[in-house]
């Protein structure tokens, strides 16, 4: 057969062959067929399955659902007894989320307890001495049970329960119906006239918290309420009540104000003198009887009241003590240095975390650094000043420090009136400085290779939306350091702040003393960040100085009961570290002389002393400055509000210079002076003129001694010690 005839079996292939060849493709394409219609019928039988299962556990849940619902309905309460069900339920879920909340809030509060000696790591009986050794005050409280629970007066203890809480035996440390009375009572008041705190609250505030009124302190003090009561019997909670509560004059603790109101031992009280300590818990600086005392004895019988309302003692027991108020022992002509004691006692606390011998023996006597009699003349020229000016200038307040230049603060003054605020201005206050800031952008630049003869344009300048003007509102154009900082012109420390950096400046006033935080703003320069008075008189001391560290202190010597020295700061402390050269602090103190002389500082000249200061005011007034120091003294007076409220017009060249000038008139009459570094010393007059080695700070000597007095009193001392042994000699000869 031709090719022309073939099939479409293909050629040359066998007819026979050909079927085979189908026939075994069809084979072939069988199983696939069949794998294919296998797993698509198991897909279909799982899917079906999984319908059916989800629809039957659907059915299942449904009719069990109705099965609860059912039995639930056996219990279903209608009208009131619902709503107080609903309400219930809400409650309780709402209670469990703020239990939460209120467990987040207590966790730092609850860090203050791991520390296992938490009841005595702080507490110490301490009686200070000035710099030239006679006492000065006292400070502190004793947990060693000198007088126990049992032997303090019965009549002290009730009147304590009576005023403070009534149910303090039968609450577990909050009285949630002491605390829903006095909430009605404030709010029958529209004011506080009652507090909901327990005596177990109150101390909890007194052992780990502050005196600030927020929602996080209370919740912080309720839970360690719970956690004192939970660690602690009822009876020593009153104990340590008892010793550790405020009751003004710079005393703590119910024996050391016996002593201090009364003059006897607090076994000894009366009725009415019992009555009137415990009238003090409430507001101690408000009832002192040593500040008010028609106060205290309202106060007291207040107390009295409460002890018959309570059920303690009856009217007829306490008519005696109506009749017969407290007298208290006069201290009216005592002038104690309050907020000195207090920042001191605070140095002790902080000198016992680092001295293992002084953090064991509780009970010490301090020798400080304060000079009485600076401290009085500082007292009265903050407080002249606000008589005589301060209404009319509305500044209420002000603070002031006083040191030499190695650290040593011979004086300081928190505020006007310690028994109307126990608030140390001078040392927790944070104010913007102002201008009297300026100084840290001055010496930055001065270490970065500006000079006081630098030029530097006073001009428009500008950093971002913020552009600063001077105070009169004018430009000089071209003016060297000397100048600019002498006439407080703003625009030039803020062009040194572009050139050097501001934290090169932040760095250097943190080298100088400043301790808080400053804020890297565009307005650092101009004195816009916190900073405290006594950091600002720290840190100028080192100006005064030559440009050593100068760490504020006010501790020379710490000895124990026994008489041992625990602590002696000549031995113990080291040498200070340079921080800035001395030929740069000499320019500095160029021009901050040449500022008190020519610039805003005049009202701070003393007569015949080289002055050197700066003054400082920010916006508003709100807060004026003076920091001033001489080759003797250095200080920072600040004056303002206390509620940040301006004042009117008062700069730092008013009531601030003008205390200063005050007090340093004082200091440097009848002493030889010291010549400042880097000032001419014929600058001041010959007479005056003191050699290095003749102001060693000496102790021992009173201030107002000359060197040449201390001289011929230690001639007279070697010349009896030298009388002494050649008597001691005769008598060893004539023995047989």
């Amino acid at each position: 057969m031709s090719s022309d005839h073939q099939d479409d079996r293909g050629p040359d292939r066998p007819p026979e062959q050909a079927d085979r060849g189908a026939a075994s493709g069809q084979d072939k394409a069988r199983p696939r067929r069949n794998t294919y219609r296998s797993l698509t019928s198991r897909l279909l039988s799982a899917d079906a399955w999984v319908d059916t299962a989800l629809w039957r556990a659907g059915r299942s849940l449904g009719e069990g659902f109705r099965a609860y619902d059912r039995f639930l309905r056996r219990f279903e309460v209608r009208g009131f007894g619902r709503a107080a069900a609903e309400v219930g339920s809400d409650g309780a879920t709402f209670g469990l989320l703020g239990l939460l909340v209120l467990l987040t809030f207590a966790q730092p509060a609850f860090e203050a307890t791991r520390n296992a000696d938490w009841m005595t790591t702080e507490d110490f009986a301490v009686t200070f001495l000035d710099r030239f050794g006679k006492e000065v005050g006292r400070r502190g409280i004793v947990l060693n049970d000198t007088v126990p629970l049992e032997e303090l007066p019965d009549v002290l203890v009730k009147a304590t329960l009576a005023t403070e809480d009534r149910r303090f035996f039968e609450h577990f440390g909050i009285d949630l119906f002491g605390t829903a009375r006095a909430m009605v009572e404030n709010l029958r008041a529209r004011t506080v006239v009652q507090g909901g705190s327990s005596l177990t609250q109150q101390l909890a505030k007194n052992l780990f918290l502050s005196n600030e009124r927020t929602l996080e302190r209370k919740i912080k003090e309720a839970f360690l309420a719970l956690w004192l009561e939970a660690n602690l019997s009822k009876r020593q909670i009153l104990k340590l009540y008892l010793d550790r509560a405020y009751m003004g004059g710079g005393v703590f603790g119910v024996t050391a104000a016996s002593e201090f109101y009364f003059g006897k031992n607090v076994r000894e009280l009366s009725l009415a003198e019992a009555a009137m300590l415990a009238g003090l818990y409430k507001a101690p600086s408000k009832y002192a009887p040593h500040i008010n005392l028609p106060a205290a004895r309202a106060r007291a019988n207040e107390v009295l009241t409460n002890m018959v309302q309570s059920g303690f003692m009856t009217e007829g027991q306490v008519i005696g003590a109506r009749r017969n108020p407290a007298v208290a022992v006069d201290r009216s002509q005592e002038q104690a240095p309050d907020y000195f004691l207090d920042w001191a006692f605070d140095e002790v606390r902080k000198l016992a975390r680092r001295n293992p011998a002084l953090a064991r023996d509780r009970i010490v006597t301090v020798r400080t650094t304060l000079d009485p009699a600076l401290q009085r003349q500082a007292e009265q020229s903050v407080d002249g000043v606000l008589t005589e000016f301060g209404q009319a200038r509305r500044a209420r307040e002000a603070a002031l420090v006083v040191m030499v230049p190695d650290g040593a603060v011979r004086a300081l003054v928190g505020g006007r009136d310690y028994g109307k605020s126990q608030f140390n201005r001078a040392v927790a206050a944070l104010r913007q400085p102002g201008s009297s800031f300026k100084p840290f952008v001055y010496i930055t630049a001065f270490l970065n290779g500006y000079s006081l003869a630098s030029i530097v344009p006073d001009a428009p300048v500008s950093i971002g939306n913020w552009s600063p003007r001077n105070y009169s509102r004018g430009y000089a154009g071209p003016i060297t350091l000397k100048d600019a900082l002498t006439r407080s012109i703003n625009t030039v420390p803020v062009r040194l702040s572009i050139a050097v950096g501001r934290p090169a400046i932040i760095e250097t006033a943190y080298k100088m003393g400043i301790t808080h935080e400053l804020q890297n703003t565009v307005s650092l320069p101009l004195g816009a960040s916190d900073v405290s008075v006594i950091d600002m008189t720290a840190s100028y001391a080192a100006f005064a100085n030559g440009g050593l560290k100068a760490s504020p202190y006010a501790i020379l010597e710490v000895r124990n009961s026994l008489g041992r020295q625990l602590y002696d700061r000549s031995r113990n402390e080291p040498e200070p570290e340079r921080i800035l050269p001395a030929d740069k602090v000499g320019e500095i103190n160029e021009i901050l002389v040449n500022a008190v002389e020519n610039g805003t500082g005049r009202r701070a000249i003393v007569e015949g002393v080289v002055v050197a200061g700066k003054t400082g005011t920010t916006s508003a007034y709100r807060d004026a400055w003076f920091v001033g120091y001489t080759g003797n003294f250095v200080s920072a007076v600040w004056f303002g509000n206390d509620d940040f409220s301006p004042t009117d017009r008062v700069t730092g060249g008013t009531l601030p210079a003008l205390a200063w000038q005050k007090l340093m008139a004082y200091a440097h009459a009848g002493i030889e002076l010291v010549p400042m570094p880097g000032i001419d010393p014929t600058r001041l007059k010959p007479a005056q003129i003191a050699r290095n080695s003749d102001v060693a700070p000496a102790a021992s000597q009173p201030r107002i001694l000359s060197a040449r007095t201390a001289e011929v009193l230690g001639q007279i001392g070697r010349a009896l010690d030298a009388l002494g042994q050649t008597a001691a000699i005769g008598e060893e000869i004539a023995r047989p």
